[in-house]
């Protein structure tokens, strides 16, 4: 089961991503920019950025890992239950979110 500590090794394989905060959680960030955020709320979780085509599959797929709440409908993020995800599964997500809000000049 990866822990707050393991998806900050994962995301700091990634050039210039950072742990911060974002809305007053810990969170990861590149270039100021926010790509997944630890929630606090009651129903836990990761919230990582994603395509809106990606949220759907994933949710589609019936995993137990990924879930979100009528606060994300219509908002490209899923929520990842850390208790139940994969860690390469985590890692992709990690890595392709930070795509989403990386400079050009770090994606080439």
């Amino acid at each position: 089961m990866p822990t707050w500590e393991d998806v900050v090794r994962l995301a700091s394989e990634l050039p210039e991503a950072e742990a911060s905060t974002w809305y007053r959680t810990p969170a990861l960030k590149v270039a100021g920019k926010g790509f997944a955020r630890l929630r606090t709320e009651a129903e836990g979780g990761l919230v990582v950025l994603c395509g809106l085509d990606e949220k759907a599959a994933l949710l589609d797929s019936g995993d137990a890992a990924f879930f979100t709440t009528a606060h994300y409908d219509g908002y490209g993020s899923i929520i990842v239950d850390l208790e139940r995800v994969d860690v390469d599964q985590l890692r992709e997500l990690l890595e392709d979110a930070w795509r989403l809000k990386a400079p050009r000049r770090l994606t080439t």
